[in-house]
Order: C-alpha cells, then sequence, then structure tokens
C-alpha cells in the first residue's frame, strides 16, 4: 500500500514537469516574437518607450530560459561530485530571476522620472496596438503557469514575470490612448511608476522565499514546530531533535533528525516507526527524509544538540 501511495505522487510531480516545461517553451518562443516586433515597431517610430519596453522584456526571456535550464537539470542522473545533482539550481535561478525583477523595476522608474524632465511626443495609435499585442502574448503565456505556480518558485517567478510584462503592455495601451486624444505625454511616466510599484510588491515575496533557501533555511509552508509534534505523536517515539530541514530544489524538501525510542524497542519496530514517520512527512511536502535513532538514557554526542521534545501519549 504505502509504494502505490509513494508511486502516486512521483506520478503527479512527473505530470507537473511535463506541463511546465512545454509552458517554458512556448512563453519563451512567443515572448522573443514579441520583443522582435516592440524593436521592429520603436526603431520606426522612434519611439523610445516600445524600445525601452523591449530591453524590459528581452530580460524577462532570459529569466525563462534559465528558469527552463533549471528543470532540465532537475532531470539529470546524480555523480560522484553532485550527489543531488543540479537540483539547487532551480533555487538560485529564482532568486536571480528576482533580482531582475527588482533591476527592471528601478529601469523603469529612472525613465519615467527622465521623461518627466524631458517629454517628447509620440505616436499614440501605434504605441497602444504594440501594447495590446503585447497584453495578448503575456496575458496568455502567463496563464500557462497559473495551474502551478504555488507549487514551484520558479514556476511563480515566470507567472510574475509574464503577468507584470501584461500589466506594463495594459498601463502603455493606457497611456497611448490618453496621448492620442490629450497630448499629455507625462501621462506614460506616471504610469510607468505605478506600474513599478505593483511589480515591487509581487517581487518582494519572491525575493524573500528565494533567499531563504538559498541560505538552506525552513521552506515557506513548512513549520518547525508542527514538524516535531507530528513526530513525537508517533507510537514509539520518545523524543524527537536535532531536526535540520531544507530544500534541494524549489519542489524537493529534506529533513534529517534524531529519533528518541524506548530502551526495549526491537530492530524490527524502529523500522515500522521510521516507514510511518516518512509516511507522515511526505504529506508536509518533506521528500527526502534521513533519520539517527538512539534509546533513551544514552548520551547525545553532537557537539550542539536541541531539547529532546518529551513525547506525551
Amino acid at each position: 500500500m504505502e509504494s502505490s501511495h509513494h508511486h502516486t505522487h512521483h506520478h503527479d510531480h512527473a505530470i507537473t514537469l511535463t506541463h511546465v516545461n512545454k509552458a517554458f517553451v512556448i512563453g519563451i518562443t512567443l515572448n522573443f516574437l514579441f520583443v522582435i516586433i516592440e524593436v521592429v515597431a520603436g526603431l520606426n517610430i522612434h519611439s523610445l518607450s516600445l524600445l525601452s519596453d523591449a530591453g524590459h522584456n528581452l530580460a524577462d526571456v532570459g529569466a525563462l530560459a534559465l528558469s527552463l535550464l533549471a528543470f532540465r537539470l532537475m532531470k539529470v542522473k546524480s555523480n560522484k561530485t553532485f550527489t543531488y545533482v543540479y537540483r539547487k539550481t532551480s533555487i538560485l535561478v529564482a532568486l536571480f530571476n528576482a533580482m531582475v525583477l527588482l533591476v527592471s523595476i528601478g529601469a523603469i522608474v529612472y525613465e519615467a522620472a527622465h521623461r518627466f524632465l524631458n517629454s517628447e511626443p509620440v505616436q499614440g495609435t501605434t504605441i497602444a496596438i504594440i501594447a495590446g499585442i503585447g497584453i495578448i502574448i503575456n496575458g496568455s503565456t502567463a496563464l500557462l503557469f497559473m495551474r502551478n505556480k504555488e507549487k514551484d518558485m520558479n514556476v511563480k517567478s515566470a507567472y510574475l514575470h509574464l503577468m507584470s510584462d501584461a500589466i506594463v503592455s495594459l498601463g502603455i495601451v493606457i497611456g497611448g490612448i490618453v496621448i492620442l486624444y490629450t497630448k499629455w505625454f507625462w501621462v506614460d511616466s506616471a504610469l510607468s511608476i505605478v506600474i513599478a510599484l505593483v511589480i515591487l510588491l509581487s517581487t518582494w515575496r519572491l525575493l524573500k522565499d528565494s533567499l531563504r533557501l538559498s541560505l538552506d533555511g525552513v521552506p515557506a509552508g513548512i513549520k518547525l514546530e508542527e514538524i516535531k509534534s507530528i513526530a513525537v505523536k508517533q507510537k514509539g517515539v520518545k523524543g524527537f531533535h536535532h531536526v535540520h530541514i531544507w530544500a534541494i530544489s524549489t519542489t524537493e524538501n529534506a529533513l534529517t533528525a534524531h529519533l528518541v525510542l524506548a530502551a526495549d524497542t526491537p530492530v524490527q519496530e524502529e523500522q515500522r516507526i521510521k516507514n510511518d514517520l516518512k509516511h507522515e512527512l511526505l504529506h508536509k511536502n518533506i521528500q527526502h527524509v534521513t533519520l539517527e535513532t538512539e534509546r533513551e538514557g544514552e548520551h547525545c554526542d553532537t557537539a550542539v544538540c536541541d531539547t529532546a521534545v518529551a513525547a506525551t501519549h
């Protein structure tokens, strides 16, 4: 029964990776084509806003490509040098993507400030049409990542990249229409600042989460005290300490800990306790569990030893 349960989890995970892989390929292709469209149109009508947005979108295409690379590396088999393979790259890429978004925000604010001081006439109609295409492309590709955006940090960063691009395009469309009818060229700069704030709010959590995982912090959604409570409630467990939880990748987590068992616990019972606890931790999104056992009354020989949590039955 237990092996069947593990197989089901693995099967669902594989389906998700296949879907996400396809989403990345489609997103990269469509967004690169849109960059070309913006560059050609921007050069033809001498629009700095379209060229600036093209640069922003090109950076996002690069970020999507890195995320795709991270997912591909997760499928590589382990070797003597990298026993966890290259799973950690998915976390590093998520951190890099968050930093790219912050740099993009800085670029938008800088350009907006420059335009406030030096407003230039622009062709509102053409800008609105090109930006409208951007809404369709970025919005539709962002939807491809919506289903899995809360399951993986790289998927979430891709979703935020694309949605922020769609919001930027919407702002440019509105700005183009307003400029067309009012000739208020400063509107473009005002919208850019509002857009930058929206992107900042959505990026901040991604930056914090990816930085925490890069430093081997406990992944979001996993509470250390809850994990300890689950362990000591297992039949036969007298204590649970030396607990370390970290992320192997943006989709897999690991735990190492010491289990304190009764002095007379037989070997067969010890294995059952381990298996039952691993089964429970799998439901808490902890896939790789390493447990060291010790008996009540034994001295913990590790240099720094957490206070054991007494079990109450």
